[in-house]
């Protein structure tokens, strides 16, 4: 089965939380989606090996860009009707506090998909949505 096939066969079971199977980077750090009202929300539950700076202890930077990219990926390969596996352009990402040893939630939003290219923005919190930790700016190829 091609990976086309398996995302619209997990699309049709209703299987957010497999897509994250197919993002070997993703399970590997921990990524977890479920669904809030028509949005998924990505999860990074603590692991210790997510840790940079065991003195604070601080989520690795590299960590918290690699879960909220994958949260987009995840986010637009669920929401939209593509015929491609969503590839990078480009990805800015403003880190605003420090990312405790704690769980950490991602959202992604939309702001333009067109033929080609698909723009989002994505948000990381942990204990209060208010209270971002990174938020991003994502450019996707979603063409052919």
């Amino acid at each position: 089965m091609s990976l086309f096939n398996t995302i619209q066969e997990l699309k049709y079971r209703h299987d957010h939380e497999g897509l994250v199977e197919l993002i070997p980077y993703a399970k590997s750090i921990g990524v977890e989606n479920s669904m809030v009202g028509d949005n998924i929300v990505s999860t990074l539950r603590f692991k210790e090996s997510n840790i940079g700076n065991p003195a604070i202890p601080a989520l690795h930077g590299g960590v918290v860009a690699g879960f909220m990219e994958n949260a987009a990926l995840l986010h637009i390969v669920w929401s939209t009707e593509l015929e491609n596996t969503p590839k990078v352009i480009d990805f800015s990402i403003d880190y605003l506090r420090p990312g405790q040893a704690k769980t950490t939630y991602s959202h992604c939003e939309i702001i333009r998909l067109g033929r080609r290219v698909a723009l989002c923005n994505i948000t990381a919190w942990q204990a209060d949505s208010g209270k971002s930790i990174a938020i991003a700016r994502g450019h996707f190829f979603v063409g052919q």
